[in-house]
């Protein structure tokens, strides 16, 4: 824990220095001031005054009063007044008693040019005697003004901004100021957040139960470290988070942000790295320098696959990075090498732990994995708890109902989905949030906002029609398909019709229940060759699912006979940025070959299923024609109850009318 009087000692220091800095900026700007105005006022107390040529001729020329004449950038003429005429009335404003030959004129007029005012002074000058005659002068100047500034400036800009980096290069004590000059390049940009500044604690995370346990862990090994130590213990140097998308790994550390009584240095791993070599480095050192002084306390360094990656993969294509290496060889060393970092324990969050290099993962380093998975049913609904706190909503809404119809979702998306709920209830004018808001929440959340004004042609929709009938007839007699919702041939998002399943929760999938997805998910297209006699292009998300389903049968998990139980699936990531395939070109060439034959069955198996089905396939269709929405109960008065009851169809009951997931 900091010292408290240390604390306010630093804080003191730091007002004492800014209060040093200041007044010299107003001193500066003072005398500029004082420079550039001053003169300019104590030279206009008798100010010259304006005349013209008929003025001049009458008043001063001939009657001799002229001392001598100075023109002014070929443009303006000076007249100068004798001494001897200043109890003169008439030049009283501009002559001073007793002022004799003056260092500044009295009168000026402008000239249209020299040749002119020379024709008309020697015109006026004709009688003159020899030695009365008017001297003239000729003279290039600027404005006084401008021309003290013009030198001035330039030293004054050079001053300033001088001042400008060294300031920089001085301050910035660890709070994510130091980025603002050249001089702090290798600074840290690490945000320091006080307890004060997070509002989010453990109460506001959900559904991480396990990940949640570990996690206070640390917090209470830093609150209270006897506890631990007094049977050996040591607290662990790094603790990582890895999960899908969404899964809440941010969240977690922000928790741990407002529930830690130890400062929270918060940082992203892409800020470490810059365009100057040698950047990345000084910054991981000036962060771990700032931690030290700071310990115990907790650095969390958001997305570390930016710089953390296994260094040489991928150089053959894309070059090696040496200043990332040289980054992560950093990094390696702060958090364990010869110096030691006690009090300062590490927290990183990544989804891509598969890129990491193994060096950074090992204990030591990151002493504790932390692995967060997509929500289970139980852990959705502690997560629609938490985001229905703030949400006014009427008694219809139920977080087990909610929950239940969306299984796959993260806990992002569930936020998504309580915000938009709000959003439409909203729109609609309506005092509280309503299950059927959340329904169409999640419809839009899933497949996209509806898009009625879509002009569709009649031929294209019966096609439509046809299409969404084939996935649903398929699907609900194949036993192993998840159970089937809804039907819709209104465009949502991208796509111009959906059919909507809801997917039980299983770990595990057989061989028969990857084929029977093949079959439903080609069964669109085989649809449209059934009744129109050929295909369209309206199947290419679903032969994108179908080809990358059939793959993974082949490929990884071992289900064709001829390629046998063999994987190429790299778990380790080592193989992304590689040339050569783990497998030879006969092999390869196998594996195209099987993976063909795979989806021709499944198709063919679904065509069969249609044709022993036609008419179920006409009467759907102009169903689906006629509501362009369709619900299980729908489909039930067409094709009856399904083949075989899956438990989860209870899930969704008749009255519900909603959707889970789309597949």
């Amino acid at each position: 824990m900091n010292n408290p009087h240390n604390s306010r000692a630093e804080s003191n220091s730091k007002k004492s220095n800014d209060s040093k800095k200041g007044p010299q900026w107003w001193w500066l700007a003072a005398f500029l001031l004082a420079a550039l105005v001053i003169p300019s006022l104590t030279n206009n107390s008798y100010p010259a005054k304006e005349i013209n040529w008929q003025q001049f001729k009458t008043t001063m020329l001939d009657r001799k009063a002229v001392e001598k004449m100075v023109i002014v950038n070929g443009e303006k003429v000076e007249v100068y007044i004798k001494g001897s005429f200043a109890n003169d009335s008439m030049f009283k404003e501009v002559l001073k008693p007793g002022e004799g030959i003056s260092a500044r004129p009295h009168y000026y007029f402008n000239i249209g040019s020299v040749e002119s005012f020379e024709r008309k002074l020697e015109e006026a000058e004709k009688d003159f005697p020899a030695g009365e005659m008017i001297p003239v002068t000729y003279e290039k100047e600027g404005n006084s003004l401008w021309s003290i500034a013009g030198w001035l400036i330039p030293f004054v800009l050079l001053f300033l901004l001088m001042n400008y980096f060294l300031r920089g290069s001085m301050g910035g004590a660890g709070t994510g100021a130091g980025g603002s000059s050249v001089f702090n390049f290798g600074r840290s940009n690490a945000t320091l957040i006080g307890k004060e500044k997070s509002s989010i604690t453990f109460n506001d995370v959900a559904g991480l139960e396990e990940a949640e346990m570990e996690i206070k862990e640390i917090v209470d090994f830093l609150k209270s470290p006897k506890s631990f130590t007094r049977l050996g213990a040591k607290i662990p140097k790094g603790v990582i988070l890895v999960g899908p998308p969404g899964t809440g790994k941010t969240l977690l550390a922000k928790a741990v942000a407002g529930e830690a009584e130890v400062p929270f240095f918060t940082i992203s791993g892409s800020e470490f790295v810059e365009m100057f070599v040698g950047v990345g480095a000084s910054r991981v050192r000036d962060l771990f320098k700032k931690a030290k002084e700071k310990a115990p306390c907790i650095v969390f360094i958001d997305e570390i696959d930016a710089i953390g990656r296994s260094r040489g993969k991928g150089a053959f294509l894309s070059g090696a990075n040496d200043e990332r290496e040289s980054t992560l060889n950093q990094l390696l060393t702060e958090m364990d090498g010869f110096g030691t970092n006690t009090g300062v324990i590490v927290l990183a969050a990544t989804n891509r732990a598969d890129m990491l290099d193994p060096a950074l993962l090992r204990p030591g380093r990151f002493d504790r994995h932390i692995y967060l998975e997509l929500p289970n049913m139980k852990e959705r609904e502690d997560i629609f708890k938490v985001h229905l706190r703030p949400l006014l909503t009427d008694d219809t809404i139920d977080p087990h109902f909610l929950a239940a119809q969306t299984p796959g979702s993260s806990g992002a998306d569930i936020a998504n989905i309580c915000n938009e709920s709000a959003l439409i209830a909203a729109r609609k004018k309506k005092e509280k949030v309503g299950r059927q808001d959340f329904l169409d929440a999640i419809d839009r959340v899933v497949a996209g906002v509806e898009r009625k004004s879509k002009i569709i042609s009649p031929e294209e929709k019966r096609i439509i029609a046809y299409h969404e009938s084939g996935h649903a007839i398929v699907s609900w007699l194949l036993k192993r398909i998840d159970p089937l919702i809804k039907v819709s041939i209104i465009p949502r998002g991208r796509s111009l019709g959906a059919a909507w399943y809801l997917p039980e929760e299983k770990q595990l999938r057989s061989e028969s229940a990857f084929t029977e997805y093949l079959c439903a998910t080609l069964a669109g297209r085989a649809a449209e060759e059934v009744v129109f006699g050929e295909v369209s292009s309206g199947a290419l998300d679903d032969l994108e699912k179908a080809t990358r389903n059939a793959y993974m049968m082949v490929v990884y998990y071992g289900f064709n006979k001829k390629i046998g139980n063999i994987s190429y699936y790299d778990s380790t990531g080592q193989r992304d940025m590689g040339i050569q395939k783990p497998f030879s070109e006969e092999t390869g060439k196998l594996i195209d070959e099987e993976v063909r034959k795979l989806v021709n069955d499944a198709y063919q198996h679904g065509k069969e299923i249609l044709q022993q089905n036609r008419e179920s396939l006409n009467r759907l269709a102009e169903l689906l024609l006629k509501k362009e929405t369709i619900f299980k109960e729908d489909i039930e008065g067409v094709l009856g109850k399904r083949p075989e009851d899956i438990p989860a169809i209870a899930l969704a009951k008749a009255e519900n009318r909603t959707i889970a997931a789309l597949t």
